[in-house]
């Protein structure tokens, strides 16, 4: 395959448009345009999606995997060449909102001294992120996901611990002779795709639908959770001591929900991605 047909892939699928694509390559709209048609020509099938971002098709997406693997190593190889003074490479990885505001934290600091690459952090639920890999977005992901994804290698982390915690006032609210009337309490959510809330009201039988806000930002989350606009499952790591000076408190003292970390990168023997997973595993420690 021509690598330069397979670079123009992956630029309109990064900038989202022909013309943008065109500006980074430093070629016209058109020769960005001739190159995916003979990619296209070439294997027989669309490889993007034409609109307002562009996007790759389903055979477009394997393509675009091998082209970011080929520019990482092509990367790495220059950068060797050049005795170490080419530009920096991008590393797209995905990690999920909690991680990035508790534990992951040091890998960004850990990131400030590598002269050779930059990071493009994608955030995504742990339940989702390996999607991500799959497409080619990212290299490397944080997941709930304990099967390989097909080229990838996997490393368990460690369990992140949610706990469900409200203010006492709107514990207090809530709670009459039955105990706490779970189908009342309004229950903050990160968004759509948060089932922790939802398990947690499942095995309790609550069967109706308490108000529910939605607030897709980990710190907001839990300074929603602190002012009284719903109850929350929040991470250990982030409570802090809201529960030792009484602004959380527990809803339930016996329960809890472990989420199982993994890290999945593609296989391939590369200097920046082993450096990026041996930092997160670093980091991880913290994790139970």
């Amino acid at each position: 395959m021509n690598f330069e047909h397979l670079r123009a892939l992956s630029a309109v699928v990064e900038e989202g448009t022909f013309e943008a694509a065109a500006d980074r390559l430093h070629v016209s709209p058109s020769a960005v345009s001739q190159r995916i048609k003979a990619l296209e020509n070439a294997e027989g099938q669309i490889m993007v999606r034409r609109g307002a971002p562009c996007t790759p098709t389903e055979p477009g997406a394997v393509l675009l995997r091998m082209a970011r693997q080929v520019q990482l190593l092509e990367s790495e190889a220059r950068h060797t060449l050049s005795g170490g003074s080419s530009t920096r490479a991008t590393t797209p990885v995905a990690v999920n909102a909690d991680s990035l505001a508790t534990w992951f934290l040091p890998v960004l600091s850990d990131a400030a001294g590598w002269t050779d690459s930059t990071l493009d952090l994608h955030v995504e639920d742990q339940d989702h992120s390996a999607r991500l890999l799959r497409s080619g977005d990212v290299i490397a992901a944080v997941t709930a996901e304990p099967a390989p994804v097909n080229g990838c290698r996997v490393q368990p982390l460690g369990a992140m611990r949610y706990l469900p915690v409200a203010t006492p006032e709107l514990r207090e609210r809530f709670t009459g002779a039955g105990g706490i009337d779970w189908e009342a309490m309004p229950v903050v959510r990160f968004n759509a795709k948060d089932e922790l809330q939802r398990r947690f009201l499942r095995v309790r039988g609550a069967t109706g639908d308490p108000p529910r806000h939605t607030v897709p930002s980990s710190e907001a989350f839990l300074a929603a959770v602190r002012a009284g606009l719903g109850w929350g499952m929040l991470p250990e790591l982030q409570l802090g001591t809201d529960l030792d000076d009484g602004a959380l408190v527990l809803l339930d003292g016996r329960a809890h929900e472990d989420v199982l970390l993994y890290w999945q990168a593609w296989k391939l023997d590369s200097e920046r991605l082993e450096r990026i997973g041996a930092s997160v595993r670093r980091a991880a420690r913290h994790l139970r």
